[in-house]
């Protein structure tokens, strides 16, 4: 199998050398994080600091712990120059870097954070800034070698899907057009393929990683009612939505608001957050025909 470093060297292009220095710092931080996952109850890592952070969320001991593992491994590259953090309130600008390096890296360190303290899955999602994509592989650490190994080639997302993925908990709160797509896709018609199966972790690494390998749909809507801390949508832009939807594209997939696609929004704040409709393009534009009462 082609391992990571394999796959990097066989890129090409100015930025070749800089993404992959990048990305194997990612892959390296990547284990340290699993690795302390994996004893953090024995260590004392698991619950909260007792702090709240910019976006009113209690701060897990593993968050900021990781974070300060994903930027010190960034920092030893010398090739970014703008880091942008969940865990980090303000951005993290180095002037003295940009003369020589234009990346921007985004990341969340532990996504799906509450999921830590019951053993639930987690993950780090990242997006380096500067140049297109060239399709999606998929990698798989094998700890026997200590490198990760190319596992999945070319993924290509399925036009339609047989899930979809969205926190129920939240019915009385979706906006109409949400409820009419689930309550759609919930019911009996065999002609269609439905009703579909409901998935959901509660972490947007493994319902979107499900979603990309076996195709339907994922969505974290805003709030109808418009008001509190998710009336814009719960996710963030700029480490959460555009790098999946990023991914999620170069299969082949989608990823909306419902109303206008991800990656065409300009950020207006680090922690900006938006509604998110990702996964099988049949499947998501359907869900945009709903949320926009374009379907009944």
């Amino acid at each position: 199998m082609t391992t990571l470093a394999e796959h990097l060297a066989e890129r090409r292009g100015a930025d070749a050398t800089a993404v992959g220095a990048l990305v194997t710092a990612l892959a390296e931080a990547g284990v340290r994080i699993a690795d302390e996952l994996a004893q953090a109850a024995l260590i004392g890592q698991l619950g909260t600091t007792g702090e709240v952070n910019i976006q009113g969320e209690q701060v897990k001991k593993l968050d900021v712990w990781a974070n300060d593992v994903v930027v010190a491994a960034l920092d030893a590259t010398g090739r970014t120059c703008t880091l942008v953090s969940e865990e980090m309130e303000e951005i993290r600008h180095s002037h003295e870097r940009c003369a020589d390096s234009g990346f921007v890296v985004c990341f969340d360190p532990v996504d799906g954070s509450s999921n830590l303290d019951v053993n639930g899955i987690v993950g780090t999602i990242f997006s380096i800034l500067k140049r297109r994509g060239d399709g999606v592989h998929g990698f798989t650490l094998d700890r026997s070698r200590g490198a990760y190994v190319r596992t999945h080639t070319n993924l290509r997302i399925p036009a339609r899907g047989k899930t979809y993925s969205i926190n129920d908990g939240n019915f009385a709160r979706w906006p109409d057009g949400v409820r009419r797509f689930v309550e759609h896709v919930r019911t009996v018609d065999v002609a269609t393929g439905r009703p579909y199966t409901a998935r959901y972790a509660g972490s947007l690494v493994m319902d979107v990683h499900r979603t990309l390998l076996e195709g339907g749909i994922y969505l974290y809507p805003e709030d109808a009612a418009g008001s509190g801390k998710q009336s814009s949508g719960k996710l963030r832009l700029m480490y959460e939505c555009s790098p999946m939807g990023m991914i999620i594209e170069q299969a082949g997939g989608a990823a909306s608001t419902g109303r206008v696609r991800v990656l065409d929004l300009v950020p207006t704040a680090p922690h900006q957050r938006v509604p998110l409709l990702i996964g099988s393009p049949e499947d998501v534009r359907l869900a945009e025909e709903f949320y926009a009462a374009r379907r009944a």
